[in-house]
């Protein structure tokens, strides 16, 4: 099953795709937010066979709803209905911070990468909660 990853934001946003069998996000691509944004996002989730959306919950530092919140939740919605696919929300809580590191812990500067990483991070963490891995060696039959 392939999954679709958005970070959501008012001038930019990133989508990432998972692999083939959901395990783990991918950065895919990052697009400037116009009008015609869902118009790109509904062509990729087409051209890819997505089967599922998962968006950035944007909150603030107190967990509520930031500014973001309602136009995220809006484009959630337009997916839902013009794709009919479901769509989720996963906790983007310092994603885009997370993607500007280097693995030193460096800081990058001006990536253009940095909101499609971000949306590769919130697709990822949603795999990885909603379907964790079994132990290596653990006996999975049932």
């Amino acid at each position: 099953m392939r999954y679709l990853g958005i970070d959501y934001g008012t001038k930019k946003v990133g989508l990432a795709l998972s692999d083939e069998a959901g395990h783990m996000g991918f950065p895919h691509s990052t697009h400037i937010n116009t009008p015609r944004l869902i118009e790109t996002v509904l062509a990729l989730i087409n051209e890819k066979s997505v089967e599922v959306a998962v968006i950035g919950e944007s909150k603030n530092n107190y967990g509520e709803n930031n500014t973001v919140a309602k136009a995220a939740r809006a484009f959630g919605k337009m997916i839902e209905i013009r794709a009919d696919i479901p769509v989720y929300f996963e906790s983007e809580t310092y994603t885009t911070q997370e993607a500007r590191r280097y693995p030193d812990g460096t800081r990058m500067e001006g990536s253009p990468d940095v909101d499609a990483s971000a949306a590769a991070l919130i697709l990822s963490s949603y795999l990885t909660r909603n379907f964790p891995r079994h132990n290596v060696g653990e006996n999975t039959d049932v």
